[in-house]
């Protein structure tokens, strides 16, 4: 990625299912790593397995009418 580009991202939320009780709340954080469940990333687009050095990732989400910005979340009544 280049910095100042706008990339669209799908991501997913990677669990086969969450129960939300009446009057529960689910918050969504936006991060760049998931260590150590995946394989560290050090920014740097080299070998993340033999980098020593990291650069600090800085992540926009952008909201606005031109890049909209959106979670889906379907909903299953029981």
């Amino acid at each position: 990625m280049e910095p100042g580009e706008i990339y669209e991202l799908p991501v997913s939320s990677m669990s086969t299912s969450n129960t939300f009780e009446t009057g529960h709340r689910i918050r969504i954080e936006v991060s760049s790593s998931n260590f150590p469940r995946f394989a560290r990333n050090l920014n740097t687009g080299g070998n993340n397995y033999d980098e020593t050095e990291g650069v600090v990732a800085i992540n926009t989400v952008h909201h606005s009418a031109e890049h909209a910005s959106r979670i889906r979340l379907p909903v299953v009544r029981e």
